[in-house]
């Protein structure tokens, strides 16, 4: 009972920080002891959510799934948050600027699910039969931190690692496409490319990252149904915007995805 208390108020701190737009301190003495504790105050942090303007989970992102990722935030494994109903976007959206604490974004290839994936031995050529979707997208990354360079790697992990939703591209039928492994993508800021990266760098294939997801989900007891979305990690370091700021994610065969992020 204590531990479940203790999940709560933390939960409850996390899920009050992100509906205020207000950055989330290291809450010393507070934090999770580890991952897997981590992952339990997340799940209680999807629950308050959902009840708000964020709506439904609606899917996951995965972090920390590519060198230039790892070497940026210095984890050297891949991390899942939630995606929600509410913060999902088309291509095309005008955001405000002030509605994020410090708006960033990412160049991601993302996959709709067309049938439930079970974890159970989930491999690279597991997986591809559940996909009903592929797509070019931005993550929309917040650093809502006073300081997430201290904050830990379970508190990331808590209030869901930057994930503050996403810009999908045109969904494109699975079958059509060559090996995403060989799919090059890059992002460009007001028209200008700030990097560039390709499919291998997610964990040596972008369906390896869905593997290992499939796994950890059903590990949670939340195993990956129909219908979601997952954005499988990030070819480009991470870009932070300025107001007025529009971001475009190209990926080679998939096209693109773009979203101005209006100052206010």
């Amino acid at each position: 009972m204590p531990e479940i208390k203790a999940i709560d108020a933390l939960a409850e701190t996390i899920a009050a920080a992100r509906l205020a737009r207000t950055p989330l301190p290291a809450q010393a003495g507070e934090a999770p002891a580890d991952v897997a504790r981590a992952y339990a105050v997340q799940g209680a942090v999807h629950r308050r959510l959902a009840v708000s303007r964020f709506g439904r989970r609606s899917g996951w992102k995965i972090g920390c799934t590519t060198p230039v990722m790892q070497d940026y935030l210095g984890i050297d494994h891949p991390c899942a948050a939630g995606l929600f109903a509410g913060t999902s976007h088309a291509s095309g959206a005008v955001l405000r600027h002030g509605d994020f604490v410090r708006v960033g974004v990412e160049c991601e290839i993302a996959v709709r699910l067309a049938h439930d994936l079970p974890g159970e031995g989930a491999s690279v050529d597991s997986v591809r039969g559940a996909v009903g979707e592929v797509m070019a997208a931005i993550e929309i990354v917040d650093d809502r931190y006073v300081d997430w360079q201290s904050i830990g790697t379970p508190m990331l992990i808590a209030d869901d690692f930057f994930a503050a939703g996403c810009v999908l591209g045109a969904g494109l039928a699975p079958d059509a496409l060559p090996d995403l492994a060989g799919l090059h993508g890059r992002t460009l800021i007001d028209g200008v490319e700030v990097g560039a990266g390709v499919g291998a760098d997610v964990l040596g294939h972008p369906y390896a990252a869905l593997a290992w997801l499939a796994e950890h989900a059903q590990a949670r007891g939340a195993p990956l149904r129909a219908g979601e979305t997952v954005l499988l990690g990030s070819l480009v370091k991470t870009q932070w915007l300025p107001p007025g700021a529009v971001a475009r994610v190209e990926i080679e065969v998939l096209g693109a995805a773009e979203a101005r992020f209006a100052a206010g």
